[in-house]
This record gives structure tokens, sequence and C-alpha cells, in this order.
């Protein structure tokens, strides 16, 4: 059975706690679940479906047990260690301080971004249509960071740190 990772928007451990996340997703008929990091990762197996299925299932789930939902993100595991594996930062050159991040579309667009672009402290750096590669330095110019991305890719995203990406592409 392929095993898949819901990235899910806006989930802290103030708005939703890990078991209950957990319980959700089981009561979706999705098995061997697993939260990961408190932050809306959710590991799981699943019959093979289209994404978008996936998702809505999820968000259906998540509204009859949370009463509420949710931005659901899903990927196959395998597509986030192919990208984990591909070293996707390597070809630039990121300040040390900086954080390189993951951001993910819920739906493919076609986007004529002139790459890279660079705003205060935050840059987007390469765009494949579902996911791109962003990164920021912390401090104070990086609190327009969410704007610069909604205005590229709209409001159906979510992003994750590099590191974050590895951790659910094993989980």
């Amino acid at each position: 059975m392929p095993r898949y990772v819901a990235l899910l928007r806006g989930v802290s451990p103030m708005n939703a706690r890990m078991p209950a996340l957990k319980a959700c997703f089981e009561a979706a008929g999705f098995s061997d679940v697993r939260t990961l990091l408190s932050s809306g990762n959710v590991a799981f197996d699943a019959r093979a479906s289209s994404l978008p299925t996936l998702e809505r299932r999820a968000e259906a789930a998540m509204q009859s047990g949370l009463g509420r939902n949710f931005v659901t993100i899903v990927r196959p595991q395998a597509v986030l260690q192919a990208l984990v594996a591909s070293e996707p930062f390597a070809a630039f050159e990121l300040p040390p301080s900086s954080k390189p991040l993951v951001v993910f579309l819920r739906a493919p667009m076609e986007a004529t971004l002139d790459l890279p672009m660079h705003r205060h402290d935050a840059s987007i750096l390469a765009f494949n249509g579902t996911e791109a590669l962003c990164a920021y330095v912390p401090g104070p110019n990086a609190s327009g960071f969410m704007g610069l991305l909604e205005r590229s890719f709209g409001k159906t995203l979510t992003t994750r740190t590099l590191e974050t990406v590895r951790k659910c592409a094993w989980a």
C-alpha cells in the first residue's frame, strides 16, 4: 500500500492535538498513521488514489472529528524522498543563517515568475509547478515572506523547512 504525507497549513499544538489529528486520519480509513513534530505533518498508508481525493477525505475527517479542518496538501512519500535526495538547495549560495524552505502548492499552477526573486531577506529560488524552493534569513525583514509567497502562488500552500521535509520523507 502506498505511503503518503499530509502537510496541513496552520496546525500547531494550540489548535490541534496530535492524538486527535491521528484519530481523524484513522477514521478516514488511513492506516499506519503517524503525526510528526506537532506542526501538521501526518504520514499514512492508503490505497492508491488521486491526491485531491486523499486531501478531501482528510479534510472531511478533520471537520467531523475536530469541528474544523486545515488546508491539506498530500504528497506520496516517495516524492518527498526523491526531493530530499536531489539536494535541491545545493545549486544556490545561501547565507549560513538562512532557512531553506519548500513551499508545497495544493494544485499545480503555471507561474511566470522572474526567478530568483528576492525581497528583503527572503528569496524564491526555483519553482516546478507544484513546489517552490525558498529561503529566508530570520529577522525583522522576514515578516513579509508569507505575503510574498501568497501573492506569487495563492493561499492554498504550506511551507516546511528542508529538515522537516527530510523527517516526513522517511516517517
